[in-house]
């Protein structure tokens, strides 16, 4: 194309009309032209990729493929990045929620339509596809994706996105983030998620998805957030999650969990939040979980019963909520060796005797609604002249 396009010009009348010299730099600027146009394209299978990513949404506020224009994805092209040496598409990064704040404000909210493309996976050097809070994208994931082993993170919260989570996103061995809340995901948590050892970031809360949480769970020892709330699981709380030494944040909350609560989550030495919330939980409240290093602690909402374990002098709670189980007995004096509670709520339960003077500053809504509590903040206790 070079040759027919430097002759086509080099036999202009008005170049053979130059000095020879002057015909060799002309013909050197358009060279040079051509292959600066070439270096600055896309790969044709990946610019066709990101136009068939773009044809399969709909957006009609923010304008944002605006800028797909051309052929040099890796410039200007919003949302798009690419790695400078290979001139690969890296990333894809569409955030609505934070990006667009000022279209909220006019009342035009990011709103996108549409599904997400197969064509996707034609982007083989892709390390990270971010589609968030668009509310509006639907359809499945493409199962092709599990093919693109470069995956570092995905992130598609706050969307539509319908299915099963792909049966083989264990291929995914570089993965470091995966979230899927807020959708409408349904079946299982697949057995292959327990391959990806590298995952740091586990967020599926808000869908529909049913269960059980897989028997090796305990394998994803780089683990540090695991926010599986708002689902369908039921049967137990595997054990092995207490072997995930890096774990500080587990949400279990708001699903159908049964069985006890494992000691062993309190021996856990790096988790700060355990909210286990709004189950069928039953049995005794595990006494590790009142002596370690647990900050946030939200068991409220089962069938809990028992005696409140003692508070072992390690305990800090910024927040500790156990209201609305069975519990009954006293509130134990050992409370007042607690480093500190900022938030409690015993209520709803069956607790009796006087409210420690420790936490007596408490609102009263932290202890109504017991058998028998007493004292400040409550009723003053009846005293017995027996």
């Amino acid at each position: 194309m070079h040759t027919h396009i430097a002759s086509l010009h080099f036999s202009h009348p008005l170049v053979q009309k130059q000095h020879p010299s002057m015909q060799i730099l002309y013909l050197t600027a358009l060279l040079l032209f051509a292959v600066t146009a070439t270096v600055n394209s896309c790969l044709p299978s990946e610019l066709s990729a990101l136009q068939a990513f773009k044809s399969s949404l709909r957006e009609p506020n923010v304008g944002l493929f605006n800028s797909w224009t051309g052929t040099d994805c890796c410039h200007n092209w919003f949302g798009v990045s690419c790695d400078q040496n290979t001139r690969r598409v890296a990333d894809i990064n569409l955030r609505a929620g934070t990006l667009y704040t000022t279209f909220e404000k006019a009342h035009r909210p990011g709103y996108m339509t549409g599904s997400i493309s197969p064509e996707i996976c034609k982007l083989t050097q892709i390390s990270s596809i971010t589609i968030t809070d668009w509310k509006g994208i639907s359809g499945e994931i493409p199962t092709c994706i599990t093919s693109l082993s470069f995956l570092r993170i995905i992130d598609l919260a706050g969307n539509r996105f319908s299915g099963n989570i792909p049966t083989d996103i264990g291929k995914l061995l570089h993965l470091n983030r995966l979230s899927l809340a807020d959708n409408l995901f349904s079946g299982g948590i697949p057995s292959s998620l327990i391959s990806i050892t590298s995952l740091t970031h586990l967020d599926i809360r808000n869908n529909r998805i049913s269960g059980f949480i897989p028997p090796g769970f305990g394998k994803l020892q780089n683990l540090n957030q695991a926010l599986l709330s708002g689902n369908q699981f039921h049967g137990p709380i595997p054990g092995s999650i207490s072997q995930i030494n890096r774990l500080s944040d587990l949400d279990l909350s708001q699903n159908q969990f049964t069985g006890p609560i494992p000691d062993s989550l309190g021996l856990m030495p790096s988790l700060g939040t355990l909210k286990l919330d709004t189950n069928k939980l039953s049995g005794m409240i595990p006494k590790t979980l009142f002596s370690s290093g647990i900050s946030d602690l939200n068991l409220s909402h089962n069938m809990l019963e028992g005696n409140i374990p003692d508070f072992g002098s390690r305990a800090y709670f910024t927040s500790l909520d156990i209201s609305y189980n069975n519990l009954k007995g006293v509130i134990p004096k050992s409370i007042a060796s607690a480093s500190y509670i900022g938030y409690m709520d015993l209520s709803h339960n069956h607790l009796c005797g006087p409210v420690p003077n420790a936490i007596n500053y408490f609102d009263a809504s932290s202890f109504e609604y017991n058998e028998c509590l007493c004292g400040k903040p409550l009723n003053a206790c009846k005293v017995n002249n027996n």
